[in-house]
């Protein structure tokens, strides 16, 4: 099972803060997940975009290539800036 967050402007523009999901046979990687996730249309399709948003599993950034078992937390966030 995944635990899926949201965060900042991501959370807002989806309306939601997480979600849990059944790990499916058809997910292997944050790029299939995030496709999954985005095949919901409207706003979810902005978890396709890499340079709005960024993606953590387990609290450490990932590449959209990152395998993935099924047991993981990832993070949907917009790229930070500090000051």
């Amino acid at each position: 099972m995944f635990s899926i967050q949201y965060f900042a402007s991501v959370r807002e523009q989806l309306g939601s803060a997480g979600e849990t999901l059944e790990a499916s046979g058809q997910i292997h990687t944050v790029a299939d997940l995030t496709a999954m996730l985005a095949a919901r249309g409207g706003a979810w399709t902005v978890l396709e975009d890499r340079h709005a948003v960024l993606v953590a599993v387990d609290q450490t950034v990932a590449d959209r290539n990152r395998a993935l078992t099924g047991h993981e937390e990832v993070a949907f966030f917009p790229p930070m800036t500090g000051g």
